[in-house]
Parts: C-alpha cells; sequence; structure tokens
C-alpha cells in the first residue's frame, strides 16, 4: 500500500555484554529467522525505509562515559547532527549535494567495470572480486515504487555486491566492531576462495567465531563500501559503537547477505541468478571496517590492468 518503514536506534549498544555469548547468539540467530520476510524487502528496494538515531541517555554513557547523563546525551545529539550533515542552515540543498558527489562517485565505478578491487596497507593484502553485473549504489536510491530517499543517514559510502567465491588474502579491522553487547577488536582474518578460513581477535574473538559458524554464507562476503578517511564521522574521532555510524568513518566489508539491487536490472534476478553472479546468501549482513589513512585501492580490469582508486584513505 506505499507504506514506507522507518526505525529508530538509540538502545544501549553493550546492553548484553555481560550475557552468555552462546544464548545472545541462539537469540539473535532465531530473531534473524524471524526478520527474513522484512529484510527481504528492504535489501531488494520494495518499499522505501530509512534508519535514525535517537540519543539515548544508555547509548550516550558509552560513547562518553566520563560526562554526566545529561551532558553526555547532549554531546551524542550534537555528534548526530554533524555525522547527518544537519547541524547547519540548508541541510536539504546539502544533502542533495552530497548525493551528487557520491552519485559521481558511483557512475565513474560503474563504467569502469572492474573485475576486482586490490586492497594494499600495514596488516592489509585483500583481493576482493566483484559479482558478474555487479552496479554501485550511494547515496539517494529510487525503490521499486519510484520513490527516491536516503536510506542511511549518515552515509559517506558507496557500495557493491563482491563476488562471494572470488576473495583471497589477509585483512585486519581498523575499528572495533560492536556486535551483539560486545565489541569485537583487532578483527584478523584470512581468505581462500572467497571464504574465511582463519579468524581472530583481541577481544570478541568467541563471539566472532560464533557469527561465522551462523550458516555457510556468514563466512562470505555480502557487500564491500568505499570510504574516505576525511569523512566527517571519521574526523570526529568517536566510536558511536553503532554501525549505521561508524561504518561510515572507513572503508569497509560485511559479512552475510548481499543487495540484489547492486546488479545490473537486480530486481529482476531470481535467487538463483544472483547467486550463479556471484551475490551471497545468509541470515546476517554485518558490515566492519578495514580502511584508514594508509590504505590504497587498486580497481582491476579482466585483462589485469590497474587503475587507482584510493591512495592514502582518499580517493584518487
Amino acid at each position: 500500500a506505499n507504506t514506507a518503514r522507518l526505525a529508530i536506534v538509540g538502545d544501549n549498544p553493550m546492553l548484553l555484554s555481560g550475557e552468555d555469548p552462546t544464548k545472545v547468539a541462539r537469540a539473535s540467530k532465531a530473531n534473524s529467522i524471524a526478520y527474513q520476510p522484512a529484510l527481504q524487502k528492504i535489501v531488494n528496494f520494495d518499499t522505501n525505509w530509512n534508519i535514525i538515531a535517537y540519543p539515548s541517555t544508555s547509548w550516550a554513557k558509552q560513547v562518553f562515559p566520563d560526562d554526566a547523563e545529561d551532558v553526555a546525551v547532549a554531546k551524542l545529539a550534537d555528534a548526530i547532527f554533524s555525522a547527518s550533515r544537519v547541524d547547519q542552515d540548508g541541510a536539504v540543498a546539502n544533502w542533495e549535494r552530497h548525493n551528487a558527489r557520491l552519485r559521481e562517485r558511483t557512475e565513474w565505478l560503474n563504467g569502469q567495470r572492474f573485475h576486482a578491487l586490490k586492497y594494499s596497507g600495514p596488516g592489509m593484502d585483500l583481493t576482493i572480486g566483484l559479482a558478474d553485473g555487479h552496479e554501485w549504489e550511494g547515496g539517494a536510491s529510487t525503490a521499486k515504487n519510484g520513490i527516491v530517499c536516503n536510506a542511511n543517514i549518515p552515509t559517506e559510502e558507496v557500495f557493491t555486491t563482491p563476488h562471494c567465491r572470488r576473495v583471497s588474502g589477509h585483512v585486519v579491522s581498523s575499528k572495533p566492531l560492536s556486535y551483539q553487547g560486545t565489541l569485537i577488536d583487532n578483527i584478523s582474518v584470512r581468505f581462500e576462495e572467497g571464504r574465511i578460513v582463519e579468524a581472530k581477535a583481541s577481544r570478541g574473538e568467541e563471539v566472532l567465531n560464533k557469527v561465522l559458524d551462523t550458516d555457510e554464507g556468514a563466512r562470505r562476503l555480502g557487500e564491500v563500501a568505499l570510504v574516505p578517511h576525511s569523512s566527517p564521522i571519521s574526523k570526529s574521532g568517536l566510536l558511536f559503537f553503532n554501525t549505521l555510524f561508524d561504518e561510515n568513518a572507513a572503508s569497509h566489508i560485511a559479512l552475510g547477505q548481499c543487495y540484489s539491487k547492486c546488479f545490473v536490472n537486480g530486481d529482476r534476478l531470481t535467487p538463483q541468478q544472483i547467486a550463479e553472479q556471484g551475490g551471497n546468501k545468509s541470515l546476517i549482513h554485518i558490515d566492519w571496517m578495514i580502511g584508514s589513512a594508509h590504505t590504497d585501492i587498486d580497481g582491476i580490469h579482466a585483462d589485469g590492468r590497474s587503475v587507482p582508486v584510493f591512495r592514502k584513505g582518499e580517493w584518487a
């Protein structure tokens, strides 16, 4: 009936940190299974949707633990407004310009039709093959009802679907991941033929491995996203303990489910066709950050030609 979905996030990101990780993982998996009908509508953009943030006291105290509650809430509100590009007059016009810049990036990348992306930097030697017929997206999107909307506020990324069977090499996280009430830090993984065959973390390793065992697709990539190191969220120096914000501080990858809209004519592809083109299927979709001021990324064409995409964390 042309309805839209608005989700408000503001819960304490560390609420379950003291609970048994096995129980948390089991509850999370059950929730993911129950959520599949809604998730399919979202990832296929069958409906307009948006996620916004509210500066709750419990969340604010995680981000600003040394401040009084009212001060922490005010600081988090300011940080949300700044990251969301609505802290100055003319916010709608600012968003139109921002969307236009992101669209320029996606059009350039779609024109290149890279076969793979090659990442290099400290602790990083990673080649991510891109799905056959992949399409880059970023900023505002048009849902199947023809209405244009910004699904994520904030957003600094352009993103597409990797080929879930063509990822190789190793990479370490550049920022901690807050997941299921646990902070997972210094993630280090190694890929072979698209699959994570080795995973470590200095903190939260048990939770990480339980996530990777969710299903067959949990050890493969469903998204690759490019974010410049100079993004407002990166400049803030804050860890929001919330992926909606933290993923926009750095280039990142996502374990699990791919977005069907990140294919040419993705709305007309069957699940089997998406899988044949390299799209991944999973109950999870978890973004974590790998980019930094030292990250270089090259686009690799099918004939082996290399084109600079990022140098020292910025668009080349």
